[in-house]
């Protein structure tokens, strides 16, 4: 009987300390998810004061070689940024993500080129039969998500001037309301004509517009750079916040299981321990009736 009981105090305490763990890594999970929506929200007010700038080069006439006048695909290679997790505890987050990109690339003709952010999403990329180009280590903080950008736009832009890419794509997972989120698609390259109608129609926030300083040309080439790296930036943030909360939601299910799981140890060990204590009183009150019979 006693091992028994032994037996359900260390599971007991493996639970516990089980739990002290999952609730810790919900404690973190949160902490970063509040990191990264800040920083998504910082990009939004330099998102759109990058658009304004490219709105004023295009409505003085300014043009770029990385523009095309066709609006629809293209027949070259596609190339793919695909933006996962290097960490398990996320539920189906790669899954979600990786499944929307395959179903996505296969409708276009070629084999595309794909670059995964984060070792699970590229390994579900592998499992799906897709050719992956690249392995890119997913950052751990807003400070590691710029070194990351800055390499994809060095990779991408020089499969670009070699024609081994015409078209380049990211994927990510987008935080929707509550712990959710959902997969998301964007063209980056190349920019069209319709991109470029749509930013010079944008309205300007005063009545007179601004003057460009220096080369038309170059301020353009300048104004999409920030366009690409803001784009990027914002999908690699917008990824690491769904992460983060798809692990939060697992970690809540987990503590919920765990809390479930010590209810019902204590209440086996109560039982087992009541009934032990039962039976030895009932040895004791056996005993003694028996002496008092030998003494009558």
């Amino acid at each position: 009987m006693s091992e028994t009981t032994a037996s359900l105090q260390r599971k007991i305490r493996s639970a516990g300390d089980l739990q002290s763990v999952v609730r810790s890594m919900k404690a973190l999970a949160a902490s970063n998810i509040g990191q990264y929506e800040k920083a998504v929200r910082a990009l939004g007010d330099y998102y759109h004061s990058v658009e304004l700038g490219l709105s004023i080069c295009f409505r003085k006439g300014a043009a770029t070689t990385q523009m095309k006048k066709g609006e629809g695909r293209t027949d070259g290679p596609v190339g793919a940024v695909v933006f996962g997790s290097d960490q398990g505890l996320v539920g189906r987050f790669n899954d979600v993500v990786a499944d929307y990109a395959v179903k996505t690339l296969a409708a276009f003709p070629g084999e595309p080129r794909v670059w995964a952010v984060g070792e699970r999403v590229y390994a579900r990329l592998a499992d799906a039969g897709l050719t992956l180009t690249g392995l890119l280590a997913a950052p751990n903080s807003v400070k590691a998500i710029t070194p990351l950008v800055g390499q994809i736009l060095i990779e991408s832009e020089a499969r670009v001037s070699q024609d081994a890419v015409t078209e380049l794509y990211i994927f990510h997972n987008r935080p929707t309301s509550g712990a959710g989120y959902d997969p998301e698609g964007q063209r980056l390259l190349p920019l069209d004509e319709k991109w470029r109608r749509q930013l010079a129609e944008l309205p300007w926030p005063t009545a007179s517009l601004p003057e460009i300083m220096g080369g038309g040309a170059t301020n353009l080439q300048a104004f999409i750079h920030e366009y690409l790296f803001v784009s990027l930036f914002r999908a690699c943030a917008e990824s690491l916040a769904s992460e983060n909360a798809s692990r939060l939601a697992a970690m809540q299910r987990a503590d919920k299981n765990i809390d479930e799981l010590l209810q019902d140890l204590k209440g086996a060990f109560h039982r087992l321990r009541q009934s032990g204590i039962d039976e030895e009183l009932f040895e004791v009150v056996s005993g003694f009736e028996a002496l008092s019979t030998e003494k009558q």
